[in-house]
């Protein structure tokens, strides 16, 4: 019988069937952040237990590490409460932790996967939303509750239903200036941000194929954008030269064995999806979103479009999201004037995001009207940032470089867009105040970000490249 990726990774790891019920799945990885977790230790102690598998736990906290000043107290009494809470929770369980100021420390799905933790073939949870990140490396990742946090603690197994398979084809070659964000924002708009759900996403064509590792943890990120239980790509020469020689990737004979099966991880020729998608990598353009979730995008260069065949519970939201960004239907986007830009996120806080918008930014200076956050996604990004000069290059046109952590993308710790101001933001989401309350965020790529960033208005990038 012909098998796609994911019915060969989730078959592998089936436990046992429940009788008209879910599926007792085995979870390789499981990765904790300060938010999600503490309720899951408190129910681990009310039952006596202890973490079934201590070695297949990592902790870290990051959504309330503040960017600057990491190595004195906490200021806000909640965030210093929740990180210190995971390390003595850790601590406790005997589970690894990387706390703040850690070398290996940084957002928990940018970490992962740089420091090969996070391997093809893995089933792998988090309390976390955008576990789907981990996908791009051709594993089963996918968010999950904080009661199924304590249940993959208490067991190393959780119960689940089986998700049906899509998968999203991009036919040809990115144009210029294109990015695998703009690939997801333009996925979006066309099937919304409920077309995917109920699905788990297989990416393919030659498009995705010629995107580099991050660009795929890029687009994995954002498959929970389009309501999909996760995303993933399949494994492939990007994928092995990109894990080999990484902390936790196997290593010698364990190396070959390793490459052997991965090797095997692809869906079958003639296997069957629930669901197809192709796209045209010609249509995409950098992509820059105008309302209040990641599907309602447009091409930088287009106009926000009109209520013409929306029925009158569509006109309603439609209308409410664009008085809210303060927008109106048919105008465009180009030469309006942001107020703030923020590079980092699980979305694009790696270090190829880095280049891109030094990249850009480089023999020009940052708008007098910007106020510019730049965040590493960890600490190994940071050091790569200074490593290969990019620091130099970004100071020179007049930005700073803050500590690893979440940072803008949720507002969780110190870094809130203020009420009414525009920010271009290359993380996930644009929801009302998920920046900080009455925030008004446009998603783009770190390229659009950079191209605001230096002229204080919203640009198209390619006519800065």
């Amino acid at each position: 019988m012909s098998n796609t990726l994911f019915d060969k990774i989730w078959d592998a790891h089936i436990v046992q069937k429940v009788e008209e019920g879910p599926t007792q799945l085995y979870i390789d990885r499981l990765y904790c952040h300060e938010v999600t977790s503490p309720q899951a230790f408190a129910g681990l102690r009310e039952r006596g237990l202890k973490c079934f598998r201590p070695e297949k736990i990592y902790c870290m906290p990051d959504h309330n590490t503040p960017t600057h000043d990491q190595d004195k107290p906490i200021e806000d009494p909640v965030s210093r409460t929740q990180v210190d809470t995971l390390a003595k929770n850790a601590a406790d369980f005997g589970l690894t932790h990387f706390g703040m100021m850690d070398k290996r420390n940084g957002i928990i799905h940018v970490v992962g996967p740089e420091r090969g933790l996070t391997l093809p073939g893995m089933t792998i949870v988090c309390g976390d939303s955008h576990t789907s990140t981990h996908g791009a490396m051709g594993a089963v990742a996918f968010g999950i509750g904080t009661s199924e946090v304590e249940m993959v603690m208490a067991s190393q197994c959780i119960l689940q239903s089986r998700p049906k398979t899509m998968r999203i084809t991009v036919d040809g070659k990115l144009g210029k200036g294109v990015t695998a964000k703009d690939v997801a924002l333009y996925i979006m708009s066309k099937i919304t941000t409920s077309g995917a759900t109920g699905y788990f996403i297989e990416y393919a064509g030659e498009a995705i194929r010629n995107l580099t590792m991050e660009g795929r943890l890029t687009l994995c990120n954002l498959s929970i954008e389009m309501g999909a239980r996760g995303g993933m790509v399949a494994p492939d020469e990007t994928t092995f030269e990109y894990i080999k020689g990484r902390e936790y990737a196997p290593k010698g004979e364990e190396w070959d064995k390793a490459l052997a099966y991965w090797k095997t991880l692809k869906s079958d020729d003639d296997a069957v999806f629930d669901h197809e998608v192709r796209f045209d990598a010609a249509d995409i353009q950098p992509m820059i979103t105008y309302g209040t979730n990641p599907g309602m995008g447009i091409a930088v260069s287009d106009t926000i479009p009109t209520t013409e065949g929306m029925n009158e519970v569509e006109k309603g939201s439609f209308d409410k999201s664009l008085q809210y960004m303060g927008f109106s239907a048919g105008e465009k986007l180009l030469g309006k004037p942001v107020d703030y830009v923020f590079l980092g996120a699980c979305t694009n806080g790696r270090i190829e995001d880095f280049r891109a918008f030094a990249s850009i930014v480089k023999g020009r200076r940052k708008a007098d009207n910007i106020i510019a956050w730049l965040v590493p996604g960890s600490w190994m990004v940071d050091a790569q940032i200074r490593e290969e000069g990019l620091d130099k290059v970004l100071e020179e046109a007049g930005f700073e470089i803050r500590q690893p952590g979440c940072s803008a993308c949720l507002a969780m710790n110190d870094d809130k867009i203020p009420a009414g101001k525009y920010s271009v933001s290359t993380s996930n989401r644009n929801f009302e105040g998920r920046q900080g309350p009455g925030a008004r965020t446009l998603l783009a790529s770190p390229l659009t970000a950079a191209a605001a960033a230096v002229t204080g208005v919203i640009t198209d990038p390619r006519d800065l490249m």
